[in-house]
């Protein structure tokens, strides 16, 4: 790579009783990539992804995580400079995360709270300058409208983005997202997946993404990373992946619901 990694996992395990979520998984992200994490059930996406985070410890030993130089982790031990981290870190969960009974508005200004005083927050007596950048990321990802309403009454898609643009107002430099888009219709995961391919590529936001949806990691992202069994079985570009490889990571009857609607 050129440039220089923002995300960097060397040797990483993490167990589950019996059970290797992660077995040894060592990858570089660089700035401005977006790399999508595919893989069966159980394959340790999700897992990588919080282990990234520092929402979930890896096994103790040789097993080292960084951000921005910065360790995560190291020794089975979130270090005390993962707060440092995660200011610049922004986290898109699979149920959206948001606050169901405060405005949208108000969950997407929750973004600058590792910036401005903690009783602003508290109090919602928001900065004129986190107002400003609510109010632009809510337009950006196209839902200012419904700012004022309440976000359990929104949509799916409509809550996925307001979780897109909290990120923004948090100034993330890299956005984690798990699963973004499994519990969306598919006009709105292919509006989530468009806002965050733009937000890359217009932005250099660098994005690592975990999908279900094989076809979506194929047509948005550049990079894929495929996860079997708590080890990497693939790391290379999108166009790279073929068919067979395909069906040995997710079995022979991925072929059977997958490249009849393979994108062209």
């Amino acid at each position: 790579m050129s440039d220089p990694a923002v995300l960097s996992v060397r040797d990483a395990s993490k167990t589950f009783g019996v059970r290797k979520a992660l077995d040894g998984v060592s990858i570089d992200v660089a700035k401005g990539e977006m790399v999508a994490l595919i893989g069966p059930s159980g394959s340790g996406k999700s897992t990588l992804l919080r282990s990234i985070s520092g929402l979930q410890t890896i096994d103790p030993g040789a097993g080292q995580i960084e951000a921005f130089g910065l360790a995560i982790q190291a020794d089975g031990k979130v270090t005390n400079r993962v707060r440092e981290a995660r200011i610049r870190i922004g986290f898109i969960f699979q149920q959206f995360n948001l606050v169901g009974r405060l405005s949208l508005f108000t969950n997407v200004a929750l973004g600058s709270l590792g910036r401005i005083p903690f009783l602003s927050g508290l109090l919602g007596r928001w900065p004129q300058e986190t107002q400003a950048a609510a109010m632009a990321a809510l337009n950006r990802v196209g839902v200012a409208e419904y700012a004022a309403q309440r976000a359990n009454t929104l949509s799916g898609g409509q809550q996925q983005r307001g979780a897109i643009a909290r990120a923004l107002v948090q100034k993330a430099k890299i956005i984690l997202a798990d699963e973004p888009v499994a519990s969306l219709d598919p006009v709105s995961a292919r509006k989530v997946m468009e806002i965050l391919r733009d937000l890359n590529r217009t932005d250099g936001l660098t994005v690592l993404v975990t999908l279900h949806q094989v076809d979506y990691a194929l047509r948005y992202c550049d990079r894929v990373i495929a996860l079997k069994a708590g080890k990497i079985v693939y790391d290379g570009p999108a166009s790279g992946l073929e068919q067979k490889q395909l069906i040995e990571i997710y079995g022979p009857e991925f072929e059977d619901v997958f490249w009849e609607g393979a994108p062209k």
